[in-house]
């Protein structure tokens, strides 16, 4: 699958992080290696579902906006993993 080349988002005010590690799918069990920007915005995009299943009346629509540009930069920028961790 053909991917962009990837850079940091000007919306995204995330860590990023040094190192890319190892992701596992919690229900299918399939593993992905992220690099360090993969991964810094899958911990966003899964710090973020936690938050709106945590505390749903603190949501602004900004952090669903952003919610949103994350997943359309993951899918993006590697769509295999995206199947596979996010789908």
């Amino acid at each position: 699958m053909k991917t962009k080349k990837q850079t940091v988002p000007k919306w995204f005010k995330g860590e990023i992080y040094e190192e890319g590690d190892l992701v596992t799918n919690k229900f299918s069990g399939e593993d992905f290696v992220l690099n360090a920007l993969e991964l810094s915005m899958y911990d966003f995009i899964m710090g973020s579902q936690m938050i709106f299943e945590m505390a749903p009346k603190t949501i602004t629509k900004k952090q669903v906006g952003e919610f949103h540009k994350a997943l359309t930069w993951f899918r993006t920028h590697n769509g295999s993993a995206y199947m596979a961790l996010l789908d």
